[in-house]
Formats: structure tokens, sequence, C-alpha cells
């Protein structure tokens, strides 16, 4: 809603100007009259609100105007393309140091503190010679975005060199490759041509000469290919192309319900297929593999690298794994010399050895689900084994100072049993020792 000149001037207007100007800005809202134009003859827009149109009193013009709502760009603005000059030089050096100058090169656009050359032992202030240049005195005035702009001022073509170099070094790399594929496929033309020559006199009966040589032909201009190699047999060429015959873990199994396979991580920690015992699977899940092998001693490695180091070692376990793993089963072992110390020590200092020692099952819980069936007499009859059946002769009594029983011994010449102590094969005798071993060994030797 726009006001009329009275209005903007802060005087007041009467009721019928009042409803004049109530009627005009229908008007214009809806169309029939023309719009007001500010100061610069553009149209001002009738459906805008007062207070937006209206001007603060410091900034009142006393006619209707929007230029309070527009920035005031004061003095020129360089665009985002404009950079400073680098290394512009003024004009020509001056023959003679000027008061003020540079003491150090002598230009006349900075100080000594603030000179970027080489500090000389004698200053242009005192020789008069080599008295470099003035400066270019550049005033970058950037508006807002220029001055943020992080790329203003680059120039791409110092980026070329980059690029000349590594298309240099894709080059050389392209041709090495080509000569090594070369080096190992079949290029040499006579090699293929006795191939094919060996390949035409085992089958004489089949084709003519003719098509064998144009084979021939054919055929060995196809091996000079790069990446390519001839099989004479089959009359192909075959391209040296790696066979991929894995599977993606994630098409296993298609079923909805099976593993949960997250595309972020590439992970798939459950096994695709249930029913199957994970040695004989392909893939059977990262938790798995996570936790098989020695998986699970490399992350005691690096939990003990960790501790280690917060305590002042310095244990790398990807540097030099060999130093960590042996320091670990170093501390491994002195844990449990420690933990059996600790245990002695306590037992030895509180006694109770007696309680860490267990006791047989069938004291602990007084019975056990053996089945067992005894006759009327008490012997096992079945159930548990048997018991060994025992002599009904006195077992393991030394007589006659004898250290074995009688039947410890056999003598192989004269079919007798006797004692293994002394080797006499008499019963009630007395034992010998080495001499009688001795004497029935000379007996037998002389009968």
């Amino acid at each position: 809603m726009l006001n009329t000149s009275a209005a903007l001037q802060g005087g007041k207007i009467s009721r019928e100007e009042y409803r004049r100007q109530k009627d005009l800005d229908a008007a214009r809202k809806a169309g029939t009259a023309p719009a007001a134009v500010d100061e610069e003859g553009r149209e001002i827009n009738p459906h805008i609100p007062e207070y937006i149109t209206k001007a603060p009193w410091y900034a009142d013009t006393g006619r209707p105007s929007l230029a309070h709502q527009r920035i005031n760009e004061q003095g020129p603005h360089l665009k985002l393309d404009q950079w400073y000059d680098r290394g512009a030089k003024s004009g020509p050096a001056a023959k003679k140091y000027r008061k003020g100058a540079c003491e150090n090169c002598g230009a006349a656009t900075h100080s000594r503190k603030d000179c970027v050359e080489r500090p000389r032992k004698r200053g242009a202030k005192f020789t008069n010679k080599d008295i470099a240049a003035d400066e270019m005195v550049q005033e970058f005035q950037g508006d807002y975005d220029a001055k943020r702009d992080r790329w203003n001022g680059y120039d791409p073509a110092t980026y070329k060199h980059i690029v000349d170099e590594y298309e240099a070094t894709e080059k050389m790399r392209k041709r090495y490759r080509e000569e090594e594929v070369d080096k190992q496929t079949s290029t040499d033309m006579a090699i293929v041509k006795k191939l094919a020559k060996k390949e035409k006199q085992e089958d004489d009966d089949f084709g003519s000469s003719d098509e064998d040589e144009d084979d021939e032909d054919k055929y060995a201009d196809a091996a000079d290919q790069v990446g390519q190699k001839l099989d004479t047999k089959t009359r192909i060429t075959v391209r040296n192309l790696r066979i991929r015959e894995d599977t993606a873990k994630y098409l296993i199994n298609l079923d909805e319900n099976s593993a949960y396979y997250d595309p972020k991580t590439r992970s798939m920690r459950d096994a695709p297929v249930q029913n199957m015992d994970p040695e004989d699977m392909k893939f059977a899940g990262d938790n798995f593999q996570r936790f098989s092998g020695d998986a699970n001693n490399m992350q005691k490695l690096q939990l003990f690298a960790w501790q280690s180091s917060q305590q002042g070692s310095n244990i790398n376990v990807q540097a030099n794994p060999t130093a960590g793993e042996l320091l670990h089963k170093e501390f491994q072992q002195k844990k449990e010399v420690l933990k059996g110390s600790n245990k002695t020590s306590i037992l030895a200092k509180y006694g109770g050895e007696e309680h860490l020692q267990k006791m047989p099952k069938e004291l602990l819980s007084g019975q056990t689900e053996n089945y067992v069936e005894y006759s009327r007499s008490g012997q096992v009859i079945r159930g548990c084994e048997r018991a060994k059946v025992r002599s009904k002769y006195d077992e393991d009594i030394l007589i006659n100072n004898h250290t074995s029983v009688w039947g410890s011994f056999y003598n192989l010449s004269t079919s007798q049993w006797g004692f293994a102590c002394c080797h006499s094969t008499i019963s009630g005798s007395y034992c010998t020792g080495e001499a009688g071993k001795e004497a029935n060994a000379s007996s037998a030797v002389i009968e």
C-alpha cells in the first residue's frame, strides 16, 4: 500500500483524500489504474505491504521508492576473475638511492623489514648499485563473494605440467605392459608357421593345401595382435582374460529371509545358508571368519599392544609383529608364574589345599547313572566291567630272600619256570642273585 505525497511528508490528510487514496490503491491492485513509479522509472508492485514500501524517516525522499530496500553499492568492485598482477613492476629501476626507500634493495614501495630479496652484505643505501625497480602497488577491493572465494586468483595453467607428466607416465606404462604381453604370447612368425605345417602333415586327407596356407596367414596375422595368443588346434584366438568364478556373498542365497547384507560396509555377519556345516561352505559369514583360525589370538595380541602403549611401552603389531608376539608370549608366561606363586603363597599362609582337590564323582553325588546288576553273592553280573578273577593262591609274597615271585622267569632250554632274580628253577631254593644267574648259564653251556 503506497502513500500520497502529503502522507509521505508527515502531514495530516482529509477524509476525502484518504478515501481517494484507498480507491487508488484498490484500483492499482485490480489492475485498472497504472502502478506507481519510483525515481528510476521502475513500476512498484501494488501488492507489496506498506511496512516494506514505507521508508524510515532518515531515508524518506518524499516520493514512492524502494531504494531503501536495496543494497547501496559504493565504489567499484573487482570481478571474480580479477586478481593481483604478480611480479609486475611500475617502471624501470632508479639510478640513485632515494630517501625512504628500502635500505636493502632500493625499491621505494616497501621498507627493509618487508623486503623479500636476499639480504645484501652492503645495502643499496650505501652502494647505490643494483637498485631494484618499484613494485606495482595494487588495491584489491573485492566484494563479498570475491573475498571468500578460495579459488579466486588461481591459474589453471600452473597445473598443466602435472597433467603432462601424468600422461607421459601413463604412456610409458602402457608401452611397458604391451611389451610384457608380447613376451608372454607366441608372436614369432616362424613358430606359428611351424605349428600350422605340423598340423597340415597330420591331416593331409582333409581340406586343400590352399586353404591351409590361407589359414596360416590369417592366424599368423592374428597372433601379432597384443594380448592374444594363437591356438592352432582349434583355429581360434583366445583373449588373455582372468576368469572370475567367485560369487558375491549376497548372491549365494537369494531368499529375502536369509542373512542380512549391509551394502554400506559390505558385510554379512551371519551365514547365508543356515542348514550347512560352516567348514563345507565357501562363505560362512563374517563372524565365522572373524573368530576362526588365529583371529582370536590376533585380537588378544592387538589388545596387549594397546594396553602396553598406554603404559609407556612402544609395541606396534603392524610394524614389528614378531617382536610383539614374543613380548606377548613372555607376558603370558610371567603371568602364569605369578598366578602360580600367588596361589602357592596363599595356600602356604592360610592352608586349604585339600579343598582344591576334586573328589570322585561317585563321592560327590553319592550315586551314578551307570546301570550295575549284582548276584545274590554280591558279584557283578552285568552293567559294569567285571572284576578280574584272582587266584586262590597267595600272590606277591616273596620267600627265601627272593626279590621276584615264582613264575617270573621261564627257561627255554629246560622248559621250566623259576625266579627272575637268580634264574633258579627250584621253588624252595634260596636266592643266589647274579652269581646264580652265571652258574645257571655256565651249566647250560656245558650240557
